[in-house]
């Protein structure tokens, strides 16, 4: 049945279009799906990612009406979308009468919290490892002893004074290695 309640405005989107976007000023509406899906989107680590994908009957921007904040992701449509508009007004007037309304509304909020804080967590263990990963390449091309062993005449320029002269050089990253211990250290 894609029957829309009595007297409640709708709003149509295309696919592709943008609803409303992260950092909007606060508005005083939320939406309801009627037909198709929208995409929550939001930037995390200047990449955008997908929160989730809401469906018929879903609630969409509510979280701006209980707090008054901006909005806190980008909603587009994932394909042609009709919303019906829900005044800031109706809506607390619904959850102050309808106690099983706003224990729905809770819980809701409550799930989409829970998946963004999962987001952000694994994001914040990605960049971990990306950190860990680049500290430790710098570690092993700072510690691979990397010393300017050319030959020249007899003498090792490059190397400090008294050190032992190699005779083995092999690239690496474009650099000399002084030691197959060094070299082994880099594969």
């Amino acid at each position: 049945m894609n029957r829309k309640p009595l007297n409640a405005p709708t709003r149509a989107f295309r696919t592709g279009e943008v609803i409303f976007r992260e950092g909007d000023p606060p508005a005083d509406e939320a939406f309801m799906i009627h037909i198709g899906r929208v995409e929550v989107r939001k930037r995390v680590g200047g990449e955008d990612r997908l929160l989730r994908v809401l469906v018929k009957g879903e609630l969409l921007g509510e979280l701006g009406l209980f707090g008054d904040s901006a909005r806190s992701a980008t909603a587009v449509a994932a394909e042609p979308v009709t919303l019906v508009v829900i005044p800031a007004k109706r809506l607390n007037h619904l959850v102050r009468t309808n106690p099983a309304l706003a224990v729905a509304i809770i819980r809701d909020l409550s799930t989409k919290l829970l998946a963004t804080n999962e987001l952000l967590a694994a994001e914040g263990r990605r960049r971990q490892a990306d950190d860990r990963l680049a500290t430790r390449r710098r570690h092993l091309r700072s510690s691979a002893g990397f010393a300017g062993a050319t030959r020249s005449g007899g003498g090792s320029e490059g190397a400090p004074k008294g050190a032992a002269r190699s005779d083995r050089v092999a690239p690496s990253d474009g650099l000399a290695i002084g030691s197959e211990d060094a070299r082994d250290r880099l594969r």
